[in-house]
């Protein structure tokens, strides 16, 4: 299972890091992402990461203002989200796939978190 949390209530520019900790078998050696939906819109891809770290992938819509990382002790994926806009705002999933780093595939999914930026 996964369960992800940090959301909450941020202006533009602020800064969250949303967290998302998996049980030892849906974490160990699966590649990471992070998704979110927007109200009235389809979820959508946010980053990536393998389980071994090296590999990581974006979407250009974040790219330099989010960070993804993970602890493979603590089984937690982790997303730093840096300089955020209003149009940020949307529920965050987290979600587990195996093999490498794609944006689609991923069979495991948590429940999500809101992140709000305001105006």
């Amino acid at each position: 299972q996964l369960q992800a949390f940090g959301g909450g209530l941020v202006q533009a520019g602020g800064s969250l890091r949303l967290s998302c900790t998996a049980s030892g078998r849906t974490f160990s050696s699966a590649t990471m992402g992070w998704f979110r939906q927007a109200p009235g819109k389809e979820r959508e891809f946010v980053a990536a990461m393998h389980w071994s770290g090296v590999s990581t992938y974006y979407a250009d819509s974040v790219k330099g203002r989010f960070t993804i990382s993970r602890d493979n002790a603590k089984n937690t994926v982790y997303l730093q989200m840096n300089s955020l806009k209003p149009e940020d705002t949307a529920v965050y999933y987290c979600a587990a796939r195996q093999g490498g780093v794609r944006t689609t595939g991923y069979e495991n999914w948590g429940q999500g978190t809101l992140v709000t930026v305001s105006s």
